[in-house]
C-alpha cells in the first residue's frame, strides 16, 4: 500500500479553503481532516505555509500532433511531464482525423501515441467530414469508449474545417449521445480571403496572420455556432476564446438561457498582437497561433469573463513547433505551423495575473483551473477536487515561491516560451499523480507510461439546465 500525508497546508477547493492535512493511500485520496494519523511507511509532506490543491486539468493540448506539413515538438511523454513540473495532472488532447479518415482509426491512432503519457489524459475526437460511418462511430466512441465530447474546426479551410451541413449533424448525434460539441470558431472561408488579400498587398510575414483573423472573423463564427447549438438545443463548449466581440456573444447567450461554455488561453490572458510586429522572423513566427493574440484591450474582456462566469475554464492549446518548423512559413505567413507552448506555465500564469491581482481568489483560481474542466466533461469528482474518493491528482502550491519563465529551464521539448523572462508568483512545490510524487522541489520523478486514459461519461439528463448549473456550482458530483 503506497501512502502519502501532505500535512499543515490550506486545501482549496472550488468551493471553500480551510486548514486541513490530506492522506492519500493507493492512488485515492483516503481521508482530509486535522491531526491525521498515518499508516507505518507513509511519505510526509510538510505543506506548512503552502496550499493543497487539485492537480490542473489542461481541456485542450495536442501531443503528438501532425499539422500543416509538421509534428509536433512535444508527444504524449514529454508533454505531460511538461505538465506535471507546472502543476497539472490531467490533460484533454484531441483526435482529429484527416478527411475521410475513420474515426475509430484516427482514435486507435492516437490511443497508441498516448500510451507513453506520464499523467493521466483523454481525448475529444474532432468530426472533420461526415457520413453514416461517422454517425456510427461517434456512437462507439461515446458509449464504448468514454469519449463525451466532440470537437468541430470552423476554420482551416481545404482540410480539416466543417461546413455548416458537417456542423448540424454532428451536433444533433451528439445531443442524441449525451456528448458536448467543442468549436474553434473562425470563420474558414473569411480567413481564406483575407489571406489570400494579404498576401496580394505583399504581405507575407507573420504580421499578417492577425490581419487574416481580425476579431470579427472569431465573433461571427461564436454567433454561428451558438445559433445552430440554439435551434437544436445542445450545449455548446468554445475553445481558445479570444476577443472582446466572441466573450459577450457567449454572454450574451448565457443570460437569454442557453448553456454556452467558454474556454481561454492561459497566453491570450497576458500576450498581446505587438508580438507580430518584431522583425525577427523566428520571434514573430513563435507566437503564429489561431486565434491569434489580440490586442490589450481584449485581456480585460477576458479576465471580466473568467471573473463573471461567463467563461469557465483556462487551457494552453499546446502545440509546440520549433523554428525550423515555423521557417516553412518563411515567405508566406499562412504557411507557419500553428500553435505555442504553455502547458507548463498556465497555472503559474493565472496565479500570478490572476489571484495575486486580486482578479480572482484561490477557490476561483481552482474553478477555472481544475473543478470546471471535470465538471463539464463529466470526470467530476473523480478529478478537480481534493476529497475523499477522488484521485490523488493533488498539487501543493507555495503562494510565495517565485520562478523566471524561459525556454532554458522548460521541461517541454519546444525552443521557444511565449512567457520568456516573465517572473512569476505562485509556483508548484510537489505534484501528486494518483498519489504518486512525480514533481517535487524541480526534481522530476515521472515515470514513462504511468499515465491511464480517463473515460468520460455521457451526460444523458444532466443536459436539462438545471442539472448543468448544478454541475458548475455543486461541491459533489450530479447523480450520473
Amino acid at each position: 500500500m503506497s501512502a502519502v500525508l501532505i500535512r499543515g497546508g490550506t486545501v482549496v477547493n472550488a468551493y471553500r479553503a480551510f486548514r486541513a492535512d490530506v492522506l492519500c493511500l493507493d492512488g485515492k485520496v483516503a481521508l482530509v481532516g486535522e491531526h491525521l494519523s498515518t499508516p507505518a511507511g507513509t511519505e510526509i509532506i510538510d505543506a506548512g505555509g503552502q496550499l493543497v490543491m487539485p492537480g490542473g486539468i489542461d481541456p485542450h493540448t495536442h501531443m503528438q500532433l501532425p499539422f500543416m506539413g509538421a509534428t509536433t515538438m512535444d508527444d504524449f511523454y514529454s508533454g505531460t511531464v511538461a505538465a506535471m513540473a507546472g502543476g497539472t495532472t490531467t490533460i484533454i488532447d484531441f483526435v482529429i482525423p484527416d478527411p475521410k479518415e475513420p474515426l475509430m482509426d484516427a482514435y486507435r491512432k492516437w490511443r497508441a501515441w498516448a500510451e507513453k503519457a506520464a499523467s493521466d489524459y483523454s481525448f475529444h475526437v474532432a468530426v472533420t467530414w461526415w457520413d453514416e460511418t461517422v454517425h456510427r462511430d461517434m456512437g462507439t466512441l461515446v458509449t464504448e469508449e468514454g469519449v463525451n465530447s466532440f470537437k468541430h474546426f470552423m476554420a482551416y479551410k481545404n482540410a480539416i474545417m466543417c461546413d455548416d451541413e458537417t456542423l448540424v449533424n454532428s451536433f444533433k448525434r451528439a445531443l442524441e449521445l449525451g456528448a458536448m460539441p467543442t468549436v474553434h470558431a473562425e470563420n474558414g472561408e473569411l480567413v481564406f480571403l483575407l489571406q489570400a488579400e494579404m498576401k496580394a498587398r505583399g504581405i507575407l510575414g507573420p504580421e499578417g496572420h492577425p490581419a487574416s483573423r481580425p476579431p470579427a472573423v472569431e465573433a461571427e463564427a461564436v454567433q454561428r455556432a451558438i445559433a445552430i447549438a440554439d435551434v437544436l438545443n445542445v450545449p455548446i463548449y468554445v475553445v481558445h476564446v479570444s476577443c472582446a466581440e466572441s466573450a459577450a456573444a457567449i454572454a450574451r447567450a448565457r443570460a437569454n438561457g442557453q448553456r454556452v461554455y467558454g474556454e481561454v488561453l492561459a497566453g491570450h490572458l497576458v500576450v498581446d498582437d505587438s508580438v507580430y510586429q518584431n522583425t525577427d522572423f523566428t520571434f514573430a513566427a513563435a507566437h503564429v497561433m489561431s486565434p491569434p493574440f489580440r490586442g490589450k484591450e481584449n485581456q480585460a474582456a477576458l479576465w471580466r469573463g473568467l471573473q463573471a462566469g461567463h467563461l469557465h475554464t483556462t487551457a494552453t492549446d499546446h502545440c509546440t513547433f520549433c523554428a525550423a518548423q515555423k521557417a516553412a512559413g518563411k515567405d508566406d505567413f499562412s504557411k507557419i505551423p500553428n500553435g505555442t507552448g504553455g502547458v507548463e506555465e498556465r497555472m503559474a500564469i493565472l496565479w500570478d495575473q490572476g489571484v495575486n491581482t486580486g482578479k480572482l481568489t484561490p477557490s476561483e483560481f481552482v474553478a477555472v483551473t481544475s473543478a470546471n474542466a471535470a465538471k463539464l466533461f463529466n470526470i467530476y469528482p473523480q478529478k478537480g477536487c481534493v476529497a475523499p474518493g477522488a484521485d490523488a491528482d493533488i498539487v501543493v502550491w507555495d503562494p510565495a515561491g517565485t520562478k523566471t519563465l524561459s525556454a532554458k529551464t522548460q521541461k517541454s521539448l519546444g525552443d521557444f516560451n511565449i512567457f520568456e523572462g516573465r517572473t512569476v508568483t505562485g509556483v508548484p512545490t510537489h505534484t501528486l499523480s494518483r498519489g504518486n510524487l512525480t514533481f517535487v522541489q524541480g526534481d522530476l520523478r515521472a515515470v514513462r507510461g504511468a499515465g491511464q486514459y480517463v473515460k468520460r461519461a455521457p451526460f444523458g439528463a444532466q443536459f436539462d439546465a438545471l442539472g448543468r448549473k448544478a454541475m458548475l456550482n455543486a461541491p459533489k458530483a450530479v447523480a450520473r
